[in-house]
């Protein structure tokens, strides 16, 4: 958590002030995949409470038709090329192999039909895929963003969704990380900078009552 005294000075140099919710939302669930939502495999972590927490966004989201977006990670080549450098940076990547079940969304956060799982091969959501044209063809404005790791490609995304329009919201239960310290500071540097950092309930009510996004 960030120091009281980091707290004070970014308050009073103007940081942290409030994008608020748009009007047309979508849900993105960033890499909750067996590979990382098994805390015994190389690139896992203990995320039950992540899992809780995104839980009651998606069960919202589906009952009212808003957009849900699902990541993963997955690599088609056993030399990981796919991967570029940054294949060679953890050894884990090889456990994000296509096809296999490591890949896959956690079978507690259920996929429907209507969702998007998007493939990535780096941190964020938006490089390398068609993201924005998706968002923009609905007329998003607003991105609810869980998932893992909040240092990592939850950090990444949330950068870019801002950079390229977006209102990012990262919800604070519904997001996890290997590392409570790499947490903490990147929830704080992401409230301060680049996203407003909301509480789950908050989240909740608000997709009960943004609308179906329908445009009606």
């Amino acid at each position: 958590m960030a120091d009281t005294s980091d707290e004070e000075f970014f308050k009073e140099r103007g940081f942290g002030i409030r994008l608020g919710y748009g009007a047309r939302p979508a849900l993105i669930i960033i890499d909750m995949i067996n590979a990382f939502t098994d805390k015994d495999m190389p690139l896992g972590a203990p995320l039950e409470d992540q899992i809780e927490a995104i839980t009651p966004l998606l069960e919202t989201a589906h009952a009212r038709d808003l957009p849900v977006f699902f990541s993963t990670v997955a690599y088609e080549y056993d030399d990981l090329r796919d991967a570029g450098v940054w294949g060679m940076k953890m050894k884990g990547s090889a456990t994000l192999r296509a096809g296999t079940p490591s890949v896959e969304v956690d079978a507690r956060l259920p996929v429907l039909p209507a969702d998007t799982i998007l493939k990535k091969k780096y941190a964020s959501c938006f490089f390398g895929t068609d993201l924005v044209a998706q968002l923009n063809a609905r007329s998003i404005d607003t991105l609810i963003i869980t998932g893992c790791t909040t240092s990592g490609c939850v950090r990444a995304t949330a950068v870019d969704a801002v950079q390229s329009g977006f209102r990012p919201m990262v919800v604070r239960q519904a997001v996890g990380d290997r590392s409570l310290a790499a947490h903490d500071q990147s929830l704080f540097d992401l409230d301060a900078k680049y996203a407003d950092v909301v509480e789950v309930n908050d989240a909740v009510s608000y997709l009960q009552t943004i609308g179906d996004n329908t445009g009606n």
